[in-house]
């Protein structure tokens, strides 16, 4: 039987293509590991986004080179190869074969090919998500035209997925046992525009009238694509957690513009993160800034950290700009330094540490039901509402004989800048 070893690298849209290509090697007939070293292929799902992200998918393909043996295969897949192929080829002769985004079948034929199907498969956890949740993909590419941003162009124009075939992933991970689900999209909040349905407040209301206990979760809602419609499902649907992933990008209206940052202005902005903490009351917001973004002077900066002052954001993630070819904004002018960029960025980060931490302080004392991801002898890592999986922080459950995979509801005893610690209540 052929063994096969996927690192799956990049954002969680990425897992979901990894793990529904784990699925179908195993359908197949192909023995899915976590080892590397005892596998009959080699796999890495790139990702080609920024410059960190290229950089990290290239030293992974060569970590996996140099356990290449005789009759091992290392192939490529996912972004960093639709996007340079053509030097992959060139420069890294030590791959047997690439695959572009969206390719996941020609990965099953190259490498089952003659293997037989099977009925039921049983998939490792190492490399994807943990099995407690699940990353469920709603539809592929964005239609939207950023000027920082390749993502268009690798994976295409913005495009839904049918609701029965999302319905039917989400009931086979919970059948599974997962006891969350995360839906994800380059822009979710255009779910369901590109013909007409309910959009994604149906897709919500769909889903969460499957029978069961569990979490659906929303990433990366465009500030432009939240209407009411949206935050009155949300707020409607118990199983719907109260947690916001808006990447806002810049905060001033000259820098948002340069972006091309659709319907986007500081004041905009502003109305947008009071209506959306009415609607839904208790809502973790969080979001997404670039700093450095071309000709960003430190007056827009400093006008950006008083945003995050104003606003005081649940969870914030940050960037330094990626001068990256084929975008609208590689050519702009001036370019901001690089060590100016990285100071930026570290004082954004440092300012919102200090946010993160008073937010925390305010839950001690407070009751919340977690899911737990991971249990050991004498403590246990949970998330509750406010802690999306992999990306922002956990909460420490201190207990023996937590059970894992499910929830428990937690008293939250001491804070952190980005976890917290609690016990079972």
């Amino acid at each position: 039987m052929t063994s096969f070893c996927l690192i799956s690298l990049g954002c969680p849209k990425n897992t979901a293509d990894s793990e529904g290509l784990a699925e179908g090697l195993a359908k197949r007939g192909v023995l899915i590991t976590d080892d590397a070293e005892e596998a009959d292929i080699l796999a890495v799902n790139t990702c080609g986004f920024i410059e960190d992200a290229k950089r990290e998918s290239i030293d992974e393909i060569l970590r996996l080179a140099g356990l290449k043996t005789d009759g091992k295969r290392l192939i490529v897949l996912g972004c960093l190869s639709e996007r340079y192929g053509e030097e992959l080829k060139r420069e890294m002769p030590e791959i047997d074969a690439l695959f572009g985004v969206g390719e996941e079948e020609k990965v099953i034929d190259y490498c089952a090919g003659g293997a037989g199907k099977v009925s039921h498969v049983v998939l490792p956890n190492g490399n994807f998500a943990a099995s407690c949740y699940r990353y469920v993909k709603v539809s592929e590419g964005c239609g939207r035209r950023c000027s920082f941003c390749v993502i268009p162009s690798i994976r295409g124009p913005h495009k839904s997925r049918e609701p029965r075939e999302i319905l039917r992933d989400a009931e086979a991970a919970l059948r599974a046992g997962a006891k969350e689900l995360v839906l994800v999209a380059q822009d979710i909040t255009a779910y369901g525009k590109d013909w007409k349905s309910g959009g994604l407040p149906g897709l919500l209301r769909d889903l969460a009238s499957i029978e069961g206990d569990f979490w659906i979760r929303l990433l990366y809602l465009h500030p432009a694509g939240i209407d009411d419609a949206l935050l009155e499902a949300m707020a409607e649907e118990d199983k719907v957690v109260k947690y916001v992933d808006v990447p806002l990008q810049h905060s001033e209206d000259r820098v948002l513009s340069a972006m091309r940052r659709a319907g986007g202005t500081r004041k905009e902005y502003l109305r947008l993160m009071v209506r959306i903490r009415k609607a839904l009351p208790g809502v973790a917001l969080r979001t997404a800034f670039i700093v450095g973004f071309p000709g960003e002077t430190e007056r827009d900066f400093q006008g950006l950290l008083d945003f995050v002052e104003e606003v005081r954001f649940d969870r914030l993630g940050a960037f330094a700009y990626s001068r990256e070819e084929g975008t609208a904004a590689a050519s702009m002018k001036p370019q901001v330094p690089r060590e100016v960029k990285e100071r930026r960025l570290e004082e954004l980060m440092r300012v919102q540490a200090e946010i993160s931490l008073e937010k925390n302080r305010e839950l001690v004392g407070r009751r919340f039901r977690a899911l737990v991801d991971a249990a050991g002898a004498e403590e246990a890592l949970g998330r509750i509402y406010s802690q999306a999986p992999e990306i922002d922080g956990h909460t420490i459950i201190k207990g023996a004989g937590i059970e894992e995979g499910g929830f428990l509801n937690v008293e939250i005893t001491e804070a952190y800048d980005h976890d917290l610690a609690g016990k079972p209540s």
